[in-house]
Formats: C-alpha cells, sequence, structure tokens
C-alpha cells in the first residue's frame, strides 16, 4: 500500500490550491527524498498557480521551490549527499549537466532545466522528491526556516547584484525593497555597496534603512529617477529591480549611471519599456538575471550562515497557502512567508 502525504496541489489555474493526500514519492536510481521541514513562498508561485507565463506547467501540480528538509531516502548511484543530511530543493531543480551552458557554469539557462514547483513538484508538501546534483547544502546551525528564502530570494538578489557589475564603494539602487529587495540591502552592504533603497511603501523603506541603506526614496512622491541621480551623483552604477512593476522597470533605466547596468530579475507581465535613446546614449546596459547558479548558491547560504544576511520571516501552516496567496497578490506581505511543516 502506498504511503500518503499532505500537500497543497493547484488543481485548476486560477482556483484555490487543494490540500489533499499524495502519494510520498519513492527515489528511483540518482535521486533522493527529501523530507520537508519549511518551505518559503514566492512570487514565483503565484504565477505558477495562475498560469500566467508562456509555458505552463502540467497539471496538476505542487508548487515551492523554497523547499528545506532532512534527505530521508536515497536511490541507487547517489554520492553526493547522505541519508539526515539538511539540503534544499529549489527553482533550479535540475540540468543536463552537458551542454554549452551547464559547461561554463551557466546551468540557470540550460535548454533542459527543470524547476522546482513548476515542472517537478515541489515543497508545499510533506516530502519531495529531488536530483541530488543540484540540491542546495544547508551549512550546519542555519535553521530550515532561515534558509529558505535564501535558496530563492536570497541567490536571486545576491546574483542580480553581482551581474550589476557595481564594485565596493559605488552605488546600486534597489527598487522594491520587500521579499526580493530586503535581502538584496543585505547582501549589498555585505558587499561594500552604497545602498539607494527604492518602494511605494513609506514602512518597508523604514525597514531597509534599518538594514543598512543609506538613501530611502518613496517613488510616489516626485520623479524617483531624478531623485536617485540627485542623491548617487550622476544615477547608480548598478540598478536591481526587484518590483514586479512595469513601471519600476521603465523608473530603473533613468535610475542608471552612465554606462552603468540595470539589472532586471522582477518578472511583471507585459512588454519591457526600454527608451532606446537613453539606452543608446548613455551606454547603458540592460540584463536579465535568472536566480543563480550552484556555486552561487553556496555563496548566498554562506553570507546566511555566518549571519550577515537574515530573512525576515512570518512563519505559517501549510493549510494557510491560500490566504498567503492572497495576501501576496494584494501586497500584503511585508517580507517572506515561509510554511512550516515538520518539526525535528
Amino acid at each position: 500500500m502506498t504511503r500518503k502525504m499532505q500537500a497543497a496541489v493547484v488543481e485548476q489555474f486560477g482556483k484555490p490550491l487543494v490540500l489533499r493526500e499524495w502519494d510520498i514519492p519513492t527515489p528511483g536510481p540518482g535521486q533522493i527524498v527529501v523530507k520537508t521541514e519549511a518551505c518559503g513562498v514566492c512570487h514565483t508561485d503565484l504565477h505558477a498557480a495562475h498560469g500566467d507565463w508562456p509555458l505552463k506547467p502540467t497539471l496538476p501540480f505542487i508548487p515551492g521551490h523554497e523547499g528545506i528538509g532532512l534527505v530521508v531516502a536515497v536511490g541507487a548511484g547517489v554520492s553526493a549527499v547522505k541519508e539526515g543530511e539538511r539540503v534544499g530543493v529549489p527553482w533550479l531543480y535540475s540540468a543536463c549537466g552537458h551542454c554549452e551552458y551547464c559547461l561554463s557554469a551557466w546551468e540557470t539557462v540550460c535548454a533542459q532545466a527543470q524547476f522546482g514547483g513548476y515542472t517537478r513538484n515541489g515543497g508545499f508538501a510533506e516530502f519531495i522528491l529531488a536530483d541530488p546534483n543540484y540540491v542546495a547544502h544547508v551549512p550546519a546551525g542555519l535553521a530550515a526556516k532561515e534558509a529558505a528564502p535564501i535558496i530563492c530570494a536570497g541567490i536571486t538578489t545576491y546574483k542580480g547584484i553581482k551581474e550589476s557589475a557595481a564594485k565596493p564603494g559605488e552605488w546600486i539602487a534597489i527598487s522594491g525593497v520587500g521579499g526580493l529587495g530586503h535581502l538584496a540591502v543585505q547582501y549589498a552592504k555585505v558587499m561594500g555597496l552604497h545602498v539607494c533603497a527604492v518602494d511605494i511603501d513609506d514602512g518597508k523603506l523604514a525597514h531597509a534603512k534599518r538594514l543598512g541603506a543609506d538613501v530611502v526614496i518613496n517613488a510616489k512622491h516626485g520623479d524617483p529617477a531624478q531623485a536617485v541621480k540627485k542623491a548617487t551623483d550622476g544615477g547608480a552604477h548598478g540598478v536591481l529591480i526587484t518590483a514586479p512593476s512595469l513601471i519600476a522597470f521603465k523608473q530603473g533605466v533613468g535610475m542608471t549611471r552612465k554606462r552603468g547596468t540595470c539589472v532586471l530579475v522582477g518578472l511583471p507581465p507585459g512588454e519591457f519599456p526600454t527608451p532606446l535613446f537613453d539606452v543608446v546614449a548613455n551606454c547603458i546596459t540592460i540584463r536579465g538575471s535568472f536566480v543563480g547558479t550552484r556555486r552561487d548558491m553556496a555563496e548566498a547560504l554562506g553570507f546566511a550562515a555566518e549571519g550577515k544576511v537574515k530573512a525576515d520571516i512570518e512563519l505559517q501552516p501549510l493549510a494557510s497557502i491560500n490566504d498567503v496567496f492572497n495576501r501576496l497578490e494584494h501586497g500584503d506581505v511585508p517580507s517572506r512567508v515561509v510554511l512550516e511543516l515538520a518539526s525535528h
């Protein structure tokens, strides 16, 4: 008789998730099973549940790509992890390992990449089937609930800052200081950057200031691009746009210094409004950044394990997922929600 687990399942796009029983996975050769302790909730999970993106998940499926837990079963041939180790099952679930991108450590853009909680069942469940070659290795001393946001929100912002090419002592503008942005502020400060935080919520801006932001700007009050240029004496060397807003994307290019780099990590629906004259005349680089590689993951978790970066989390049970999604949709989540699934 197949053992069952509780899972929050998307059965129809745009409908509430259904809390139901699901078969506990059994690892095949080269696979592992992780008993979920905690799983973060990301805006991408909401997009997945709504079927917002061109490539849609196959229904029914289990979202969640910030699942952290203990390895409880190991398939034949697995040597990368052992039973009892704490790992995370992130957005980059697996890749082919041998294409030009994988061979140059850009596995995130592998054409054969699979994605946790999207093309593979994810962490809104008591157990997760995973590829041991792509799990995040959680450092000793970092609790599951603390690690969960780092394996998506953390790595995404950390990699985005690296992609901005801003150097210590230079300015980075972070547009949107919520679930991703509050971590971006911390990573940027640890990396030696001056931080200008931009948002439309005074509470989030006050939080960014407490986390070390040098300047905070409310985008509702006047022209935020001009405000950033004034505060940074000509514009930020790097701009990281985490806000899922086309207006923020357009403003972000205006905040960018001549020969600077504007990095896009938010994914609002629609077409990116690009002021071509400004981009060309000011030699601005616009760059997309998509989560991060396994090396980036180890570095991002390392900062967290050292206590230099800490996600602000709100703990909720799995059963509250639809309420969490509703709040996320209405911008009523100040930081990062983490679902607690098991205690050890």
